[in-house]
Parts: C-alpha cells; structure tokens; sequence
C-alpha cells in the first residue's frame, strides 16, 4: 500500500474512532487542548500560510467531533493559538503545547486530541514529518506513549 493511501486510511480510521467517541468530549479541556493540536499541526512547519490556516479552520468547523462546541468559540482559540505560534514559535509552541496538555486527566480525551492532530495533519494526503513530530510532542505533554498512534 502507498504512503498516501496508508495516511488518508489513518486519518479516516482516526476520524470514526473519533465520532464514535463524540458524546463523551464534550467538556472545556478537550476544547481548548483540540484547539491547541490543531494550531500545532497547522504550523508544525515554524510558519503557517494564509491557505493552510483557512484549510484548518474549515476542517475544525466541518468536524463532526468538533461540533459539539460553537464554531465561532473554537476558531477563536484556534486564532490565539495561531497568534502565538506566529509571534515566537519556539515560545509559542511551550505556551500551547500547555493548552494541550489540558487533556492529561481524562486518557479517552487525550486520546481523542492526538487523534484530531492526525486527522488533521493527514487531510491533504500528507502528514508530514514535522507534523508528526510535532503531533509526538503532543502524545508526551498528554503522558501518551507515541507508538500508541504508530508515531
């Protein structure tokens, strides 16, 4: 099987175990740590282009999971995170890989917002190195073995 085949079959896999899973994360710490993971994901690379940034922002909108909570609220927290990756990454990354890490408490949560990440980084057909990578930080702020996600 292809590379490409294989990502967007993780990410689909990764996207059913997530609606499955849509009626228990619902609460705020799930929120704010997805927002985090998919503004991490989205500049995973150091620098996030207008076109990237709208393509994220439409997926957290059209997310089924996602849609537990008010569009306006998670592009809103997806914006401040953005904003501070944009403004010192190396700095910014710290400060949301703590919103992040909000999760920890509830393992089908953090679970859930690594999923995200990688449904996230696998839509256009190429979860990159470097959002893996970044996606590998995520699974240690959240106290999750990365293998667990085969990263």
């Amino acid at each position: 099987m292809a590379l490409w085949d294989r990502v967007k079959e993780s990410a689909s896999t990764m996207q059913t175990q997530l609606t499955a899973k849509k009626n228990d994360l619902k609460s705020g710490a799930f929120r704010d740590s997805s927002m985090a993971m998919c503004a991490l994901v989205a500049a995973a690379d150091g620098s996030i282009d207008p076109s990237e940034r709208q393509r994220v922002a439409q997926l957290i909108v059209t997310n089924e999971v996602l849609q537990n909570f008010a569009a306006d609220d998670l592009r809103r927290r997806f914006d401040e995170n953005i904003a501070k990756l944009t403004a010192d990454f190396a700095f910014g990354k710290v400060s949301v890989l703590q919103e992040v890490a909000k999760a920890k408490k509830k393992p089908a949560e953090a679970r859930a917002v690594i999923q995200i990440g990688i449904v996230i980084g696998g839509a256009d057909g190429d979860f990159d190195k470097t959002e893996q990578a970044i996606v590998r930080e995520a699974c240690f702020a959240l106290d999750l073995p990365p293998h667990e996600f085969d990263l």
